[in-house]
């Protein structure tokens, strides 16, 4: 008899924790709230030194654009003094940015690159 009733009170307890674990999961579900990250734009500089031919490879190289666009952007830089290269999350923004760096320095070009919020 005192078995039937440890049992019964196990299975009380079980079935206790098992809506309590729902509870707990519906709660951290309702309070959990993800944000959308935030977004950077990578910016290519014009300089006097870079060659136009450079820097439509470092777009299509790092930025992965086809020919056409990455000439519009080259142009853009160089008519403006700044372009857009695209818009990506911080760590890929400061990833492509050091690539730019990097790229531009084994060529030996001042190319100049930075990224910004969107």
């Amino acid at each position: 008899m005192l078995l039937g009733k440890t049992c019964y009170k196990l299975e009380n307890i079980g079935i206790f924790m098992s809506q309590s674990k729902l509870q707990n999961e519906n709660l951290a579900e309702s309070q959990l709230r993800l944000d959308e990250p935030k977004m950077y734009r990578v910016i290519l500089h014009n300089d006097h030194y870079t060659t136009m031919e450079f820097v439509v490879m470092v777009l299509k190289t790092i930025f992965h654009m086809p020919t056409t666009k990455a000439t519009d952007i080259m142009m853009n830089v160089h008519n403006t003094g700044v372009g857009i290269c695209g818009t990506y999350t911080r760590d890929i923004a400061i990833t492509k940015t050091n690539q730019v760096f990097e790229l531009a320095r084994q060529n030996q070009y001042p190319l100049k690159c930075t990224f910004e919020e969107a």
